[in-house]
Parts: structure tokens; C-alpha cells; sequence
């Protein structure tokens, strides 16, 4: 099992460092979390962020807007953000109520604040191989896979999943390592025959147990992104990945479900945010 708690807490150390290395040259790092409605989801998501901002000695704002609010307000508030010298970071917290153009929303942060990596002009920099700010949960992959590949030149990868959060950015991260990356999704046909060729894994389609330990070949890298609820015949729930992880014991190494991708998903964006603010002084 690669262990993502252990590397995002190492992670998070660094990222401490560099905080405290700006703040002695007069920079406090600050990201701005927006919250738009009261999804209970979405709130703890959010105190999670806000906490790990203050773990790390890292400022944080705090914005929250009713579900009514319309999107002209929330479009506004981006926009005095953005202006803000002192916020390095902006992050809308997904998902967005009824009658919210997410994408419009989204377009409207700053690239150079935009540390959740979604803006065009950051995916277009990605794509291309330049200096943007990377989406955090395919960055937090690809750290999780540097700690047990050292060379990706030719490998097969197979990307369960297709998605702008995930899929695609992670595919394009891998091919600047030179791997050999297969994206697939809901109408790939012959999907365990394929993931039985490829030397990594990423599963990123929210599906419950989709991938099967027949479908990973012996020594393969599995990443597991996904994160389901499930509830079992005695009304107990919990809560797993798209992985079979109990028929991987094949596998070369497996991230487990939950303690893997998301706590990286976290301390990439603070790591996003200190790159911000160096960026912002450079």
C-alpha cells in the first residue's frame, strides 16, 4: 500500500518551510475558499482546507454566499478577490447551485490564482508543457507514482476515466514522463482487456469496484481515485474506491481507498498556493 497520508503530512512539511521562508521576506501566503449554499458535503470539505491552511501557518479567507445568491454576485466577489494583493490563492468550492455557470465561474479566477489548475489558461499550459498551476489531484498522483517509479519512459498507463479534474490532466502529466498513456471511459470497449496490458492503473471513474484483480496483470501500479459510499446487506455503510483492492494482492503497489489520493489532493493545494505567492514576487 502507498502510503498518501504519510506523504501528504511530508508534503505538508515542506510546504510549512516555504511559508515560513515568505513570510520572513514580508508574504503571507492566504488562499480564499468560496462557498456558495449550504451543502453538507461541501462544508466539510471546506473547515478541511481552512484547517489545513492554519497547520501549515498559511492564511486562509473564508467566503460564503447563500445558494439565491446568483451568479452576478458570486462573479463580483471573484473579481475583488482576484484584485486583492494580499490572496495568493482562490478556490470555489464545487459543486455550484442550480442557475450557476461553474465553467463561467471558474473562468473568472485569476490564472495566477486559479491553484485548483482548472482555468483554461492553466489546462492550455498543461497541455503544452509549461509553467501553470497543475490541477492538485493529478499532482498528488503523479507524486504518489514517483514513490514507486523511477522511469516512466515507455511503460503502458491506462487512465480509467476521462474527466477535465482527473483523467485528462493526469494523462498529459504522464506523457511528459514519455509513458505510453491510454485514456478510456464509459464507451470503451474491452476495458479489462485492455487495463490488463498497462504496467499503471489510474481508476478515476467513481465506480465502486470497478476494476477487478483479473484486470490488473502481476506487478502493476494501481492508483485508486475513486471514493464511493456503499451500504452493505446489514445497512452498515462505508466507504471505497473503484478498485478491488482485496484482489490486488498481485500488484506491485496499490493506493488505498480511503488514506490515499485525497489526502494529496489537499496538500497539493497548498503547495499550489505557496508556488502562487513565489510567483507573485518573482
Amino acid at each position: 500500500m502507498i502510503d498518501g497520508r504519510a506523504m501528504a503530512r511530508a508534503l505538508s512539511d515542506r510546504t510549512a518551510a516555504d511559508v515560513e521562508r515568505l513570510k520572513a521576506d514580508g508574504v503571507d501566503p492566504t488562499l480564499a475558499v468560496v462557498l456558495v449554499g449550504a451543502d453538507p458535503a461541501s462544508d466539510i470539505y471546506v473547515r478541511r482546507k481552512i484547517s489545513e491552511c492554519r497547520r501549515v501557518g498559511m492564511g486562509s479567507i473564508e467566503r460564503r454566499m447563500a445558494a439565491d445568491c446568483g451568479e452576478q454576485a458570486l462573479l463580483d466577489m471573484i473579481d475583488a478577490l482576484n484584485r486583492d494583493p494580499g490572496v495568493h490563492g482562490i478556490l470555489v468550492q464545487l459543486p455550484l447551485p442550480a442557475g450557476i455557470d461553474a465553467g463561467r465561474v471558474l473562468d473568472r479566477i485569476a490564472p495566477a490564482k486559479d491553484v485548483d489548475g482548472f482555468h483554461p489558461v492553466n489546462v492550455g499550459r498543461l497541455s503544452t508543457g509549461s509553467q501553470g498551476l497543475v490541477p492538485c489531484t493529478p499532482l498528488g498522483i503523479m507524486m504518489l507514482l514517483d514513490s514507486v517509479i523511477d522511469d516512466y519512459r515507455g511503460l503502458n498507463v491506462v487512465v480509467i476515466g476521462k474527466s477535465n479534474i482527473v483523467g485528462k490532466p493526469v494523462a498529459m502529466l504522464l506523457l511528459e514522463r514519455e509513458a505510453t498513456v491510454t485514456v478510456t471511459h464509459i464507451e470503451t470497449i474491452n476495458l479489462p482487456d485492455i487495463a490488463r496490458a498497462a504496467d499503471v492503473i489510474v481508476a478515476a471513474a467513481g465506480a465502486p469496484h470497478l476494476v477487478r484483480g483479473y484486470w490488473v496483470k502481476p506487478g502493476a501500479v494501481v492508483i485508486d481515485v475513486g471514493i464511493s459510499r456503499v451500504v452493505d446487506h446489514d445497512g452498515n455503510s462505508r466507504i471505497v474506491g473503484d478498485c478491488a483492492t482485496h484482489e490486488l494482492d498481485h500488484a506491485r503497489a496499490v493506493t488505498p481507498v480511503p488514506g490515499g489520493v485525497g489526502p494529496m489532493t489537499i496538500a497539493c493545494l497548498l503547495s499550489n498556493t505557496v508556488l502562487a505567492a513565489q510567483r507573485s514576487i518573482a
